[in-house]
């Protein structure tokens, strides 16, 4: 596959996001990285190659997706905003590994999505950036959903990672 755009500079998404008509919703949360050092070093801490299939939540414009997609074996983009569906089949077409699904993925039936996507035959990771307001809820939906992942990387805010690290009650077991 040639080399593609880079969705993740600030000029193409502008570009992205203007040709789309589309205007950020403060209630989801949304910002989009435009630094493409950061989504590497993101793909690279989650140690992401041709073995692994990944779930990225909130694939927003998809500039994330297409670090990851280039990376995966596939790729499961969850994206609650259907204002986006459209602008992400148009990033994402050069990508036929990458598949944008519209849900929340705190109301999804995430095992039913696993095995209807992925072959079982990959590791599977979840990496994403997430939004501050709801990263708590979705870190706990995942785990507590004991689905077989095997690594989870995701980026946030220090605010959420404080806010989630003191909510954490300390796990005791009787001998």
């Amino acid at each position: 596959m040639a080399e593609q755009p880079r969705i993740a500079t600030p000029s193409e998404t502008n570009a992205i996001l203007k040709r789309h008509g589309f205007k950020l919703k403060k209630s989801l949360g949304q910002n989009f990285l435009t630094n493409p050092a950061i989504l590497s070093r993101i793909v690279a801490a989650g140690d992401v190659g041709p073995d692994d299939d990944v779930i990225e939540i909130g694939p927003g414009i998809g500039a994330l997706t297409q670090y990851l997609a280039e990376a995966a074996h596939q790729v499961l983009a969850l994206e609650i905003d259907e204002r986006l569906i459209p602008v992400l089949a148009e990033t994402l077409a050069p990508y036929p590994n990458a598949t944008v699904v519209e849900a929340d993925v705190l109301q999804a039936d995430l095992a039913t999505l696993i095995r209807d996507h992925f072959d079982g035959e990959h590791t599977l990771k979840v990496v994403a950036n997430l939004p501050y307001y709801i990263t708590t809820p979705i870190l706990m939906h995942l785990i507590e959903a004991h689905l077989p992942i095997a690594s989870y990387v995701v980026m946030m805010q220090k605010k959420s990672l404080i806010a989630w690290w003191q909510n954490q009650t300390p796990r005791i077991t009787a001998a």
